[in-house]
C-alpha cells in the first residue's frame, strides 16, 4: 500500500522502479526482524552484566551475592542467543545495537519494573511456556510501545517505524516454534514463505497499478452521495487493492481478503473511514459475484457459499 501511494504520488516514477522500491522495503523489514531478535539477545547480555556488576561491588548485599538467575536462564533467550542463522545474518548485514546502550538499559529497566517481570521472577517453577510468555509481554507491551526505539529506528531507516508491530508479530510466531528440544540450527522465518508468496506480492502490486482506473470506476459506481475526489486517497488505494485481490487471486477466500483490508484501514485510516470502506467493499463484492467477475477455486472457495 505504501509503495502504491508513493507510485501514484510521483508522476515520473516507472512501475519497474516502484516495484524495485517495494522489494527493497520488504528486505528492510526482514532486516528489522533480525535486529529486534538481536535486541532480545542484548537485553539478556545487559542482565548478565548487571549481575556481574553487583557481584563486584565493594560491599555486595546478600541479594547481590545470591542473584536470581531466572531471567538470564530464560530458555527462549538462550536459544535465540545461540541461534546460528541469526548470528550469520547479523554478521553479514552488520546490524547491531552497539551504538544504543541507553536504549538497552531503558528497555531492561522498564521490564524489570513491570508487574509481569516481578511475578515471573518470584515463581520458583520454571517452564519454557512461562519463559516465552514473559518475552512476548516484553515485545508487545514494552518494545512495540517504546518512543525511544521508534526514534532510533527512524534515524536508521525510513522503512522501519511502520513495520514494528508486524515484525513483532513475526518474532512471536518464531518464538512459538521454540521447544525444549530446539537446538542452535533452528531455522528462522524466511523472507518469503514460498515462491507463491513472492509472486503474490509482484502480482498484487502490478495489477493494482495497471488496473487502477478500472477499479476506481467500480468504486465510483457504488458510491452513494459521494464524490470519489472527496474520499481520502489512502482509502481509495485500500479499496483498489481489495478489488485487485478479489478478482485476481482465485485461491484466496473473499472473506479473508475483505478482513485483511478492513484491518489495513483500521491501522491507516480513521474509525469512520474503516466503517465506510467496509460498507463499500461489501457492496462491491456482492456485485462482482453477481456479475460473475469473481471466481474462486480450491481453498479460495472457503466461506463463499455462506457469502453468496
Amino acid at each position: 500500500m505504501q509503495s502504491l501511494y508513493a507510485f501514484h504520488s510521483s508522476p515520473d516514477q516507472t512501475i519497474n522502479l516502484a516495484e524495485k522500491e517495494l522489494f527493497f522495503s520488504i528486505n528492510k523489514s526482514y532486516d528489522l526482524y533480525h535486529l529486534l531478535l538481536q535486541l532480545l539477545v542484548d537485553i539478556r547480555k545487559y542482565a548478565q552484566f548487571r549481575i556481574e556488576q553487583n557481584l563486584n561491588k565493594k560491599i555486595p548485599s546478600q541479594q547481590d551475592l545470591n542473584p536470581n538467575l531466572k531471567f538470564v536462564d530464560n530458555e527462549i533467550l538462550i536459544k535465540i542467543s545461540e541461534n546460528e542463522a541469526l548470528a550469520k545474518y547479523l554478521e553479514k548485514s552488520k546490524l547491531s545495537w552497539i551504538n544504543n546502550p541507553e536504549l538497552i538499559k531503558k528497555l531492561y529497566t522498564e521490564l524489570v519494573e513491570s508487574e509481569a517481570y516481578c511475578d515471573y521472577m518470584k515463581h520458583e517453577t520454571k517452564s519454557i511456556s512461562e519463559d516465552r510468555n514473559l518475552i512476548e509481554y516484553f515485545l508487545t507491551d514494552i518494545v512495540a510501545n517504546s518512543d525511544d526505539l521508534y526514534g532510533i529506528l527512524e534515524e536508521q531507516s525510513i522503512y522501519w517505524n511502520d513495520d514494528v508491530e508486524y515484525v513483532v508479530s513475526m518474532i512471536i510466531k518464531t518464538l512459538r516454534k521454540i521447544k525444549n528440544s530446539t537446538n542452535s540450527s533452528m531455522s528462522l522465518l524466511p523472507l518469503y514463505k514460498d515462491e507463491e508468496d513472492l509472486e503474490f506480492t509482484k502480482t498484487l502490486f502490478r495489477k493494482s497499478v495497471l488496473n487502477s482506473k478500472e477499479y476506481r470506476d467500480i468504486i465510483k459506481k457504488h458510491l452513494r452521495n459521494w464524490d470519489l475526489d472527496r474520499i481520502a486517497f489512502i482509502d481509495v488505494l485500500i479499496m483498489e487493492m481489495a478489488l485487485c485481490e478479489f478478482i485476481n487471486f482465485p485461491s484466496i477466500p473473499s472473506k479473508v481478503s475483505l478482513n485483511e483490508y478492513i484491518d489495513l484501514a483500521r491501522f491507516y485510516s480513521t474509525e469512520k473511514s474503516r466503517t465506510f470502506i467496509n460498507g463499500i467493499l461489501d457492496k462491491i463484492l456482492k456485485s462482482l459475484k453477481d456479475e460473475g467477475k469473481i471466481s474462486k477455486t480450491g481453498r479460495g472457495l472457503v466461506g463463499e457459499i455462506e457469502q453468496s
